[in-house]
């Protein structure tokens, strides 16, 4: 009998975080990981663990997460991505599945990420849809934030901004594009993030700290000095998970050249 060949498979991800305890497999929850290996493990028969680009937490949601997986099979990119799509729960889409180099990975290759954050400012809450945005019931001042944002772009060593719980070794970043987004009515807004990388929380505590600018706590230019300072406890506030969504994650054109089609549809 042939030996299957050993494969490497990239998948991007879309997932709903509201019943999820983030995407990391844990022992006696509910992750995003582990709902994604069960079904590979149905399709393969085989036990694979499946790299994704980084963490997100409990609560927070995907539109482009990535990830990979090597295996023995001669299941094909295409059957791989029917069959998980049949086999996982609602609330996770396999929206591609690419056939890649061998030495593609899908945390270690990532060259940038974006996320958005998007909150709904109105003294009354909104019903549908509350899972994916941040309340803040004060009238907040966007050319105030959007001034405090501005600070934020180019190379800083953002600790202030960094969970105290996760400290990481090296906490200098480059962020790209920073912008807010506003619907016709002001009501809802999307705060827009591109960076090289980012540290646990670090999206959540820049706008925990850009609301607390909106509603005066803070002057815009206080976010410079918050920075120099790499000080967490002069940053604003950590934001609720519920309101981010990592949107895609970025690659050198090499590092994830495809073997067979983009099956996204």
């Amino acid at each position: 009998m042939t030996q299957a060949a050993r494969q490497n498979f990239k998948l991007v991800v879309e997932y709903d975080g509201t019943r999820f305890s983030g995407w990391q497999v844990q022992v006696s929850a509910r992750t995003v990981q582990g709902e994604i290996e069960r079904a590979i493990a149905t399709m393969t028969r085989q036990s694979i663990r499946i790299n994704g680009s980084g963490r997100t937490d409990a609560g927070v949601h995907a539109l482009g997460q990535v990830a990979n997986f090597r295996c023995n099979t001669a299941l094909t990119a295409s059957a791989f991505y029917s069959g998980l799509n049949s086999l996982l729960p609602a609330d996770i889409v396999v929206r591609s599945c690419q056939s890649v180099p061998e030495s593609f990975h899908a945390r270690y290759d990532a060259t940038g990420k974006t996320y958005h954050y998007r909150i709904f400012n109105r003294h009354l809450p909104v019903a549908i849809g509350r899972q994916y945005v941040w309340h803040v019931r004060k009238k907040l001042d966007i050319s105030a934030m959007e001034t405090a944002l501005d600070r934020i772009v180019g190379t800083h060593d953002f600790k202030a901004f960094e969970n105290s719980g996760s400290p990481k070794s090296r906490t200098t970043r480059t962020v790209y594009n920073a912008i807010i987004e506003q619907s016709e009515d002001s009501r809802y807004l999307t705060v827009k993030l591109s960076a090289d990388g980012f540290l646990r929380y670090m999206v959540r505590n820049i706008v925990g700290t850009l609301v607390e600018v909106g509603l005066a706590k803070y002057p815009p230019g206080r976010i410079s000095d918050i920075l120099t300072a790499g000080d967490r406890s002069l940053a604003g506030t950590t934001a609720p998970p519920h309101g981010l969504f990592l949107v895609s994650v970025d690659y050198a054109a090499s590092a994830s050249s495809e073997e067979s089609p983009d099956l996204s549809r």
